[in-house]
């Protein structure tokens, strides 16, 4: 046996053993990771606002945590003012549930010639076994649900602690991080940095326009029904439709077709066809033109960029997708060497009309190719 190969057994088992420890611990951090990443940018995003703030002579720690106190207290506000309208409307429904019923039942009646009454249908609903086994499996999957609450919120947490210290210990972060890099790898860090706080504030900027457009278009739609509580419904749409990724259009048009039930079953109908029909404008016009704009990318590339970050990594890829691609995008263009376009039609999509003129013109090259050359006359 050759004396390397021991060591090369040994050298490569150690090697597995280490790709093997880092996998594990890769997936046991995922979460954690994740977290991060979207805490960073959410530093991002505020930093714009901490670095006013500070320059006007005020600590960073204190600029940062009035930034996030300002948006906690507008969270907390909002969430109040539904949590309000919402146990209201649920009071009304309740009262109001024998009459829907009724309705219903009228027009089974009417339309199949069936004699049903109210107390029938209540009695054999409350008796089913399936409603029965329904609230046992809520029972048990109370304490499922109040895990998953709290894992949430200490998730919440985690995210904003980082995105304190990312924010508040932004130009000490920046000082460490180019320490150990030299002068000309520091450039380039520095000028990516300012590039990802650039896109990372018009990616939220696009999201808060598409915000506003659709809270006024729904909002006009909740007036012409007249729904109670329009503006409040339309804030909702708006900001859960655009800030929360992938359930979030399915979330707000649930409480605009619940309060609307309330004052009509048919209106409730008409709020989902409109909210299925303004969600595909929006995918398919409004958002692609929006965020090319404001993030400085094309339609097509923000629009499989958010499919791609969804593929990898779900509702926070769908959410850093965009701002993530515009970065890279913006950072990379100033290494790619680009030329002049010479000025042909084919650049500007037009055809060449004479087809055959290049096809004669190669058979005439290709004809005087095999034609033989005339030979020289002998030197006398």
């Amino acid at each position: 046996m050759p004396r390397w190969l021991p060591r090369a057994m040994v050298l490569a088992l150690a090697l597995y053993a280490c790709f093997q420890l880092g996998n594990w611990a890769f997936h046991q951090l995922i979460g954690l990771l994740i977290n991060i990443l979207i805490a960073f940018f959410l530093a991002l995003a505020i930093e714009p606002a901490v670095g006013r703030m500070a320059a006007r002579g005020m600590r960073r720690g204190l600029a940062t945590f009035l930034v996030f106190f300002g948006v906690l207290i507008a969270g907390v506000g909002f969430v109040v003012l539904l949590g309000s309208m919402l146990a209201d409307q649920i009071v009304t429904m309740v009262e109001d549930f024998p009459k829907y019923i009724d309705s219903v039942i009228s027009w089974i009646n009417h339309t199949f010639n069936t004699e049903l009454s109210r107390v029938e249908v209540q009695d054999s609903l409350l008796r089913s076994d399936w409603l029965q086994k329904y609230v046992q499996n809520s029972a048990t999957g109370v304490l499922d649900i109040s895990a998953t609450v709290a894992g949430g919120l200490f998730k919440l947490l985690t995210i904003f602690l980082f995105s304190f210290y990312f924010a508040a210990d932004g130009p000490r972060l920046r000082r460490a991080l180019c320490s150990v890099l030299p002068p000309a790898k520091q450039t380039e860090v520095l000028r990516a940095w300012e590039i990802a706080v650039d896109k990372t504030g018009g990616y939220l900027y696009s999201r808060g326009l598409m915000a506003l457009i659709s809270g006024v278009a729904h909002y006009v739609l909740l007036e012409i029904l007249g729904v109670p509580y329009a503006p409040a419904l339309a804030v909702w749409v708006g900001l859960v439709s655009q800030f929360i990724p992938t359930i979030g259009t399915y979330l707000a048009g649930a409480l605009p077709m619940l309060i609307a039930f309330t004052v009509n079953p048919w209106y409730a109908l008409w709020v989902l066809c409109f909210v299925v029909f303004y969600q595909q404008f929006e995918n398919y016009v409004l958002q692609p033109k929006l965020t090319a704009r404001t993030v400085d990318i094309h339609p097509a590339v923000a629009f499989g960029s958010v499919i791609a970050g969804t593929a990898l990594m779900g509702a926070v890829g769908a959410l850093i997708a965009i701002p993530a691609v515009a970065t890279l995008q913006a950072f990379l263009g100033a290494y790619v060497r680009r030329y002049a376009v010479t000025d042909d039609p084919r650049v500007h999509g037009h055809r060449q009309r004479d087809g055959g003129r290049l096809l004669r013109r190669a058979r005439a090259v290709l004809a005087g190719g095999r034609e033989e050359r005339p030979s020289t006359p002998p030197e006398a």
